[in-house]
């Protein structure tokens, strides 16, 4: 397919065909009981591998006719993906625990390879927190930082946006395939964030598909992995004890990288995990020079 071999452009695309390995991951993930963690133990025994080593050509190219036929369907005509083994895809996403070989895009995949943080928390945060949220890109984006979130509502789209209204750059990775908007309400947004910035799912089109909602939302937790193995660090703004942000910040400290929560999340006395990632190496912000001073201060983006 010459659109994704031009937007797949790498030392490894004359070896492989995109179009035929976009088919082979998907068909693997149409094969009973498929994983993250199921695939990632795959590749982890033969690291050599890619999806086509596992799956026939006739069945990847009838798999990859299906997706691109689903996704011309809503609208998405443009995309790229990334493979592992192959150049442009980046070798900081396999310090994730089950490290996804392939994923889908949509935007300026550069921005991938800038310094980028994390901005997450409720989907019902409080009215403070939302102003949190946006005072935090804002000075993320001051600092030269793509600002990194999920798209959800709530402190997500509080952050997305006003990295966009500040002129910065941001990135959103979804927890549905490309060309499927969740929420509905942030569908203007997500189209935004595919044309100007860049937009990241690792959620296979064809097993999304044939599953039902209760299957599916089982592939949020698994972005928010994704998420913090694309950053260098997390910033929790507002969360539940229950929250899905707590994956991200388990995984934020497994693979080494700063986790970052807000000074209010402590002060609240119905919530227990503040002090619990605190004491596991979570920095508790105080004040914005807390972010800098674990972070650097970045590379202030040049005055228009």
């Amino acid at each position: 397919m010459n659109l994704l071999a031009r937007m797949n452009d790498g030392p490894a695309v004359s070896s492989v065909s995109p179009r035929r390995e976009l088919g082979a991951y998907e068909a693997l993930w149409l094969e009973k009981g498929t994983t993250f963690k199921t695939i990632a133990e795959k590749f982890a025994a033969d690291p050599t591998a890619v999806p086509s080593d596992f799956v026939s050509a006739s069945v990847a190219d009838a798999r990859a006719s299906e997706v691109l036929a689903a996704l011309k369907k809503v609208g998405v005509s443009r995309f790229g993906t990334r493979l592992n083994l192959t150049g442009n895809y980046p070798s900081k996403l396999r310090d994730a625990k089950h490290p996804v070989e392939m994923l889908y895009f949509q935007g300026a995949w550069e921005l991938a390879e800038t310094r980028c943080v994390a901005v997450v928390g409720s989907r019902n945060p409080s009215e403070e927190g939302g102003r949190r949220a946006a005072k935090i890109a804002r000075a993320l984006v001051e600092r030269g930082f793509s600002v990194v979130s999920g798209l959800a509502t709530g402190i997500d789209t509080a952050a997305h946006t006003a990295a966009v209204e500040a002129k910065g750059h941001t990135i959103a990775v979804i927890g549905t395939p490309i060309g499927t908007y969740y929420p509905k309400e942030n569908q203007a947004l997500q189209r935004s964030i595919a044309e100007q910035h860049l937009l990241i799912s690792q959620v296979p089109v064809l097993r999304y598909a044939s599953q039902h909602v209760p299957q599916n939302k089982l592939f949020f937790p698994e972005r928010n992995v994704t998420m913090s193995a694309l950053t260098e660090g997390t910033i929790i703004v507002e969360a539940s004890d229950t929250s899905g942000t707590l994956t991200q910040a388990r995984a934020a400290l497994q693979q080494g990288r700063k986790l970052f929560i807000l000074d209010s999340c402590f002060k609240r006395d119905d919530i227990s995990w503040p002090a619990n990632f605190e004491k596991r190496g979570a920095i508790r912000v105080r004040d914005l020079a807390d972010i800098w001073g674990a972070l650097g201060n970045g590379t202030p983006a040049p005055a228009n």
